[in-house]
């Protein structure tokens, strides 16, 4: 099939409706780091306990991705994508009228940030091995994987802003508004995206996880490597802006909308650098072992830096490229895997990677939480350290020529 007819196959609205699934899952957790210390006030919680809101979202992600990635291949990606939408629109109305009705609501919204954590692990996990059915073409795949993983970052830009308007209007609305969003995205996806018929029987789960199996021995060195170097990321990231809220407010006394807008300006030249990445890389997989292994480097010496700048300027500054290089980070591992893998699997393996990206996600917010109690630097310091280790990883295990 051409090229061409691969583009015309993708409609403007298809495309929308792909890459607001991320925008909307992302929006679902991120938005609600600015709100966690008005939260913490209202509901009388702990740091810690606050920071289980986003844990308790992530950890469902984390177990059920791979089932929901293997049932996506088996059954049709948008036989899961509409009924886990739903789900993420349940959770948010739980967790919503908790707070709204009940007097000691910790506990309710705890179990609907769960429900919605169990419908996104069937929303954004699927959407990767979907642009991969979708286009044929590696280029096209790969510019449309910029484009999701932009999504995904411009939520993170929007989020802080969206997340304090909304609380300085009513503190519990931004729960609601995860289920307002998850109902659109759902219309979206229901009218606009076609996915192409699949001719080939589904594979048995003996056979299908026979082939899984090969797939790790023969490219487990070089996929284990793209899975935990996505965990990373988004435990540093996470719990950078769980870090950053809180000491706009305690050390700075930065409140709602203000702080929303300068916890979005790292989140801005993050979501800018996956962008032009994802332009720009297509599938040059020497090219995305460069970016990685650079932009780690430049990760371990901003992140180094983060606790010793008393100037709030400065801190802004850093952190703007500290989240710029892990910009440039996400698409290349999106791209690796999605281009990498036999479409048949394609599902099942992106949603390992996801649920490590999750991984990190859960981990960030209440580990950052645990250190700030005592010294924050020493998480920081660690920070570093790891994203050494892994880009001699990263140069170890990815081949230049082929990750096979």
């Amino acid at each position: 099939m051409s090229t061409k007819s691969d583009k015309s196959k993708v409609s403007i609205w298809c495309l929308a409706a792909i890459a607001a699934v991320p925008l909307i899952m992302t929006l679902g957790n991120s938005m609600l780091i600015p709100v966690l210390p008005i939260l913490e006030k209202k509901v009388s919680i702990s740091s810690f306990q606050s920071s289980l809101i986003i844990t308790s979202y992530s950890v469902a992600s984390i177990i059920l991705i791979p089932i929901a990635g293997y049932l996506s291949d088996r059954f049709g990606r948008k036989k899961i994508l509409l009924p886990s939408l739903a789900i993420t629109f349940f959770g948010g109305l739980i967790s919503g009228f908790a707070s709204w009705k009940m007097n000691d609501p910790f506990m309710t919204i705890i179990i609907g940030r769960i429900i919605q954590g169990i419908g996104s692990a069937g929303a954004f996990p699927i959407i990767l091995p979907l642009v991969g059915d979708l286009y044929k073409d590696d280029h096209e795949a790969s510019a449309c994987l910029g484009i999701v993983e932009t999504s995904n970052t411009f939520g993170k830009v929007l989020s802080p802003i969206l997340g304090a308007a909304l609380a300085l209007w009513i503190w519990y609305i931004p729960f609601f508004s995860i289920s307002v969003f998850s109902l659109i995205s759902f219309l979206m996806v229901l009218f606009f995206i076609k996915v192409p018929k699949k001719e080939d029987e589904p594979i048995k789960l003996h056979d299908f996880l026979q082939k899984i199996k090969k797939i790790f021995k023969k490219d487990g060195r070089w996929l284990y490597s793209v899975f935990i170097t996505g965990a990373f990321i988004m435990l540093i990231l996470f719990a950078v802006q769980f870090y950053l809220s809180n000491i706009l407010e305690s050390k700075y006394d930065i409140h709602n909308i203000k702080k929303g807008l300068i916890l979005a300006i790292p989140l801005f030249f993050l979501c800018v650098a996956s962008f032009i990445t994802g332009k720009k890389i297509k599938d040059n997989i020497k090219a995305m072992k460069i970016l990685i292994i650079s932009s780690l480097i430049v990760a371990a010496a901003t992140i180094s830096f983060t606790t010793h700048l008393d100037n709030l300027y400065w801190l802004i500054a850093v952190l703007s490229i500290f989240g710029a290089v892990l910009g440039t980070i996400l698409p290349s591992l999106d791209a690796l895997i999605t281009e990498n893998i036999d479409k048949d699997q394609r599902g099942t393996i992106t949603s390992f990677y996801s649920s490590a990206r999750f991984f990190g996600v859960a981990a960030g917010p209440p580990l950052m939480s645990f250190f700030m109690s005592k010294n924050e630097a020493y998480l920081f310091y660690s920070f570093s350290a790891l994203a050494i280790l892994l880009l001699i990883l990263i140069a170890k295990s990815i081949n230049a020529d082929s990750p096979a």
